[in-house]
């Protein structure tokens, strides 16, 4: 895509348009949050376009699976595997070992998370196998996230698998 900018007005636009996409991440944990379930949200993009968003409706939906990330794969729907290679997976929260395995299994070959303070999936073991992961420590996710933790301790510990 040519812009005509220079490179400092690119390296601006591109800072914006990633934030973009945290910030429809983020919009989907508020819709799950405000939907009575856990505050994580995800989407792909592919090209500069959102092609799925999703976020965490283990409670709504009374599902093991429909984590944030794999709501937001399912609601991209089938995507041919050069498309997942040339995607980013955008994540309010670190993604859990079952997230990050299917972002792995579709080859996605970058993860941006906005926090992992309050939970770490295996980041180390994910760039090992050559995901560039970029963990941002939002201030609105790990907010997010810790109000949520500290009101709804027994879900949280359900969601992570403690309890």
């Amino acid at each position: 895509m040519k812009l005509g900018l220079g490179t400092g007005h690119l390296l601006c636009y591109l800072f914006f348009m990633q934030d973009m996409f945290m910030e429809a991440a983020i919009a989907e944990a508020r819709m799950g949050l405000a939907a009575g379930g856990i505050p994580i949200g995800s989407v792909l993009v592919f090209e500069g376009k959102i092609i799925g968003r999703g976020h965490n409706q283990r409670v709504q939906q009374g599902s093991v699976i429909h984590h944030a990330e794999m709501n937001c794969l399912e609601n991209a729907g089938r995507q041919k595997a050069a498309v997942y290679r040339e995607c980013t997976l955008y994540s309010t929260l670190s993604p859990c070992p079952m997230c990050s395995g299917a972002a792995l299994l579709y080859g996605i070959t970058k993860i941006v998370v906005g926090e992992n303070i309050s939970f770490q999936g295996p980041e180390d073991y994910v760039r090992s196998q050559g995901v560039n992961l970029e963990v941002r420590q939002d201030e609105r996710c790990i907010a997010m996230m810790q109000d949520f933790i500290k009101t709804n301790p027994d879900l949280w510990n359900e969601d992570i698998g403690t309890e």
